[in-house]
């Protein structure tokens, strides 16, 4: 680390987005070429020090020995290219039952799944939304709340995740 970026620069949103943007373009082909989805990337402060989590899935769910085999994989490309300059941990792991929607294609697979989606800035005076998934159109996300279907522009949103209900 440099006297050009003094340790609390990591904590800035453009510098953790630069990271995770990164760390998407060198594990994503890596990912997919063991059979599996990148489904999200975090890069973010907590208690015990810097996490870079990444989030894998593939059809059935994913298996321990998956996330043990990225993680190898993964840590040994991100100690050669080295962009990440100070310490941290490297988790990976199942998304689980609320997975985030991040992808165009994820608005598509998992029409018909109830989801929570909460925007940027507010539409119709409204940030959250829960809902019954009806796919995308162009680049808005359909979302019918009460009956109602609302068109939800995907770059205004910023988390959607699948919003699992147990049957009691």
């Amino acid at each position: 680390m440099g006297p050009e970026c003094p340790l609390f620069c990591y904590g800035s949103m453009n510098n953790r987005e630069e990271i995770i943007k990164k760390v998407w373009e060198l594990a994503e082909p890596v990912i997919i070429s063991l059979g599996l989805e990148l489904v999200d990337i975090e890069f973010q402060r907590e208690r015990q020090g810097w996490v870079l989590r990444l989030y894998i899935d593939k059809p059935g769910g994913v298996t321990l020995g998956d996330c043990v085999r990225v993680s190898e994989i993964l840590g040994d490309l991100l100690d050669a290219k080295d962009f990440i300059h100070h310490s941290y941990n490297l988790e990976v792991s199942s998304p689980g039952l609320d997975r985030p929607l991040r992808k165009r294609e994820d608005f598509k697979k998992f029409a018909g799944d109830k989801v929570k989606i909460q925007l940027k800035e507010p539409l119709e005076g409204r940030r959250n939304f829960t809902g019954l998934l009806r796919g995308i159109e162009g680049e808005e996300i359909l979302l019918e709340v009460d009956g109602r279907v609302w068109r939800l522009p995907r770059n205004k949103i910023k988390k959607a995740h699948i919003k699992f209900e147990f049957d009691v």
